[in-house]
């Protein structure tokens, strides 16, 4: 873990963070250790940070951590010419800022000694205990993968996996690439432009994850200015000419401030900047800034109930932009980010941006899985660096700070056929920039990206079960899967009840969940023949009733029982009018006489086959009964017509394998049902079953157009 040198021409620093002589941190380093009852010059900026957060910390072993680190990185120097002591103090205390509990700030300060000195793992055991140790272990796995282009795949998926085990390691490392990119600046062009991709990539997203906004949004503006320079210096430049104008957001704050007084609730307001990053993204979106675009307005308060007081009080006092409200206190983000989101137009006309948010909120808002303390403690805050009780049943840590995203992450990535296809899904994972969250009819959550469908919701909630989908309800409507979901919808999978049946090649083309698409594709790639029909619900080893044949010799299609005078020729039934045992039938051959098509003789296309000179080819039934049919229904749209019919369409002991509504014109809807009954005898009873449905008013067998033969 190389800490570069440090550059006078870094950009510029997020405003209010503390500058750090680095010099003179590495002057006092090289004095060496100290009497035991003080601390170290070189860790007083450390000690204050963390007191801050931590007030009743006991700061010995970050002392005892210092001084192993210090000793066993002495004589090595960064290429700025400062000790390299600097670099870990510099990370730790980046993670002190934020809130780290004193477990992480100790793994910290000793992440490179086992990487880059002759401190072993065992040394650092003994003398911190499992869960330093842990840590410390997991950031230098992540240290010895290459990051060059074609090792990229294998190196980030097992950053997952460090993560995963433990959302500290991530914080370390996020801290670590922060103090090296601020300090990037002497390192050749192509090198820089090389670091500064994979963080925009990788790290960054996964920062946005981790909900850590502090370091993510510092992060964007170093890699901005190294990758985009023209216009980082440009966006410098429109952020100077405002800082010399007028400020509305101050006098607008002012009013917000004065409203929340005289209403009685305790508040702290402040104007927030955007950093350069955002404000470029404003100006691209808006062409010409607004004063008020440089920066949002933020209330703090003390509990959840105030949050929702303020938002009354500034849409009742203010003019609000309705559009621009949102809730994620009731709905929080994928990556535990709470607070109220509203823009209110000022005296002069000026639109403010508000957030409003508890102290709790902000914390976590700014330092994600970092401010929620040790999630391995009993208490979930403890500052001991003892070996903690987590483990879960099956050697997995239990974490209760897990983003569920991580989650989903961690179970998807084990199922990747290989690292190429985990990191085209991460890549298309970590792409997203918002997620919507739907609920499921037990009352569940689902957090899925925008643009999710119903079968990424099928997955989501199923898992491989959901290989025997057939539709959804959405918001208790019957819905094809390829539905896009909204934000709010309620969502019902509905599974078929035949376990052989799989997806379709189609579902990839509707798939946006990383889970969705690696088990679709690794359903196919086991099932080759069923991906060659591009038909769901057909098993390897079967020829699908509707899908064109494989050629000669192709075994009949016993799921048919047709028997047709050609032995060698496959068996194909007619997808236009499907027909089943007993029906009158006939067949033409197709292909070049490698495969019979079965025709009802009522078919319309038997018409037209016979006008062209087509010569018939006798069919008749065999033994098996089993059929699959499609019926069209037609009825009156009413309340529980939908819900009616499949009750009817189960009491006749028939799975569904699609269905589709459509949308209905003037009060009438139609149905379409393809099933699969156990013996083609019930069908009459089933259709008629279905025409006793109140509302119903026709039952009829497919017609469908039909296609080329």
């Amino acid at each position: 873990m190389s800490a570069e040198a440090t550059s006078p021409g870094a950009p510029i620093r997020r405003r209010g963070r503390p500058r750090i002589d680095l010099r003179r941190i590495g002057r006092a380093a090289l004095l060496g250790p100290v009497s035991r009852d003080r601390l170290p010059d070189a860790l007083a900026h450390v000690a204050e940070a963390h007191r801050a957060h931590h007030p009743d910390a006991d700061l010995a072993v970050l002392q005892r951590a210092y001084l192993l680190a210090e000793s066993s990185h002495r004589g090595q120097m960064r290429k700025s010419g400062e000790p390299y002591i600097t670099h870990p103090l510099a990370v730790t205390l980046i993670l002190a800022q934020l809130g780290a509990e004193t477990t992480t700030l100790t793994a910290s300060l000793l992440h490179d000694t086992v990487e880059d000195t002759e401190v072993t793992l065992d040394q650092v055991r003994e003398q911190f205990g499992e869960e330093v140790c842990y840590l410390v272990d997991g950031v230098t796995k992540l240290e010895k993968v290459d990051y060059g282009a074609a090792a990229e795949p294998e190196t980030f998926r097992k950053m997952l996996v460090a993560t995963g085990d433990d959302v500290r390691v991530m914080s370390i490392k996020l801290a670590d690439r922060l103090h090296n990119m601020r300090t990037l600046g002497v390192m050749r062009p192509e090198k820089q432009a090389r670091i500064a991709n994979v963080t925009r990539d990788v790290l960054i997203p996964l920062a946005e994850r981790l909900g850590v906004q502090a370091l993510k949004t510092e992060l964007e503006d170093l890699v901005f200015a190294i990758l985009h320079p023209e216009e980082y210096a440009r966006t410098s430049a429109v952020i100077a000419a405002a800082a010399d104008g007028p400020d509305p957001l101050t006098a607008i704050a002012g009013n917000v401030a004065s409203v929340l007084r005289e209403a009685g609730i305790p508040s702290e307001v402040l104007v927030r900047p955007r950093h350069f990053v955002s404000v470029h993204r404003v100006r691209i979106k808006r062409g010409e800034l607004r004063g008020s675009d440089f920066g949002r307005v933020l209330v703090l308060v003390g509990e959840d109930a105030d949050c929702y007081a303020v938002l009354g009080e500034l849409h009742t006092c203010f003019t609000p932009v309705i559009s621009e409200f949102k809730d994620f206190i009731a709905a929080p983000k994928f990556n535990l980010y709470q607070s109220l989101h509203t823009a209110v137009v000022g005296p002069d006309g000026e639109v403010a941006e508000v957030l409003i948010r508890t102290h709790r909120m902000h914390k976590v808002a700014e330092a994600g899985v970092i401010a929620l303390g040790n999630p391995y403690a009993a208490d979930g805050t403890a500052q001991t660096t003892e070996p903690a009780d987590g483990e879960g049943t099956e050697g997995e840590r239990a974490d209760p700070t897990r983003p569920g995203w991580l989650s989903r992450l961690l179970q998807w990535q084990q199922s990747a056929s290989d690292p190429d296809t985990f990191w085209t899904s991460l890549r298309a994972d970590l792409a997203q920039d918002r997620e919507i969250t739907v609920f499921r009819t037990d009352g569940g959550t689902l957090g899925l990206p925008a643009g999710a469908s119903c079968v990424d919701a099928a997955y989501a909630q199923h898992g491989d079960a959901a290989h025997t989908c057939i539709g959804a309800r959405v918001n208790g409507r019957l819905a094809t899967l390829s539905t896009v979901l909204k934000d709010g919808d309620t969502v019902q999978p509905l599974l078929a009840e035949d376990a052989a049946s799989g997806p379709s090649p189609d579902w990839l083309d509707h798939a946006r969940t990383p889970a969705a698409r690696i088990a679709i594709t690794g359903w196919l790639e086991a099932h080759p023949q069923a991906a060659d029909s591009g038909q769901p619900g057909v098993p390897a080893g079967r020829e699908p009733q509707s899908a064109p044949p494989f050629g000669p010799g192709t075994p009949r299609a016993r799921t048919a029982s047709a028997v047709v005078e050609q032995p060698d020729a496959a068996v194909r039934l007619a997808g236009c009018c499907t027909p089943v045992p007993s029906d009158e039938v006939t067949g033409f051959t197709v292909r070049g006489g490698a495969a019979v098509t079965v025709h009802r003789l009522r078919c319309p296309a038997v018409a037209r086959m016979e006008a062209v000179g087509r010569a018939q080819v006798a069919v008749s039934w065999g033994d098996e009964q089993a059929c699959r049919v499609t019926l069209v229904a037609e009825s009156f749209g009413r309340p529980r017509l939908l819900a009616d019919l499949t009750e009817a369409i189960a009491g006749a002991d028939a799975a569904v394998i699609s269905a589709t509504v459509e949308p209905p014109s003037e009060q009438r809807v139609r149905h379409t049902y393809t099933l699969r009954l156990p013996d083609a005898a019930g069908l009459p009873a089933l259709m008629r079953a279905m025409r006793e449905v109140p509302g119903v008013y026709d039952v009829s067998r497919a017609q469908h157009p039909a296609g080329a033969l």
